[in-house]
């Protein structure tokens, strides 16, 4: 029986349940690309992608959402209080293609209120 090398499973864990932001400028600010599980472990990455982004006054960040598998209540915390801090420095903060879970976690909090959503993202 051939010797199979054993595969780490915090590798695999990480590749499955990871959480990745891809930062792309565009011509009124940013368009943050989130992959993946929006969680507690996940929102230290956001928060210092929403920073850097926002450290332009009244620029627009768009918040791509459909590489996004979950969001849970601190993830949520964290979109909601980016958006005011945003709004208080000139700036704003949209989501765009929002799948139906996270969709769902914002119609029931009412945050579905509180952001403009987009259905494409800008080019």
């Amino acid at each position: 029986m051939a010797h199979r090398p054993q595969r780490d499973r915090t590798d695999a864990i990480e590749q499955v349940w990871g959480f990745s932001v891809q930062t792309e400028p565009w011509a009124e600010g940013t368009v943050l690309a989130l992959r993946g599980e929006l969680d507690l472990d996940a929102v230290t990455d956001l928060y210092a992608a929403l920073d850097a982004a926002l450290a332009t006054p009244g620029s627009v960040i768009v918040i791509d959402c459909a590489g996004l598998e979950f969001c849970d209540s601190s993830g949520l915390n964290l979109l909601v209080r980016a958006r005011a801090d945003a709004a208080a420095g000139g700036s704003r903060i949209e989501l765009a293609r929002p799948g139906p879970l996270l969709r769902r976690l914002l119609e029931l909090t009412g945050a579905a209120e509180a952001f403009t959503i987009r259905e494409t993202i800008p080019s």
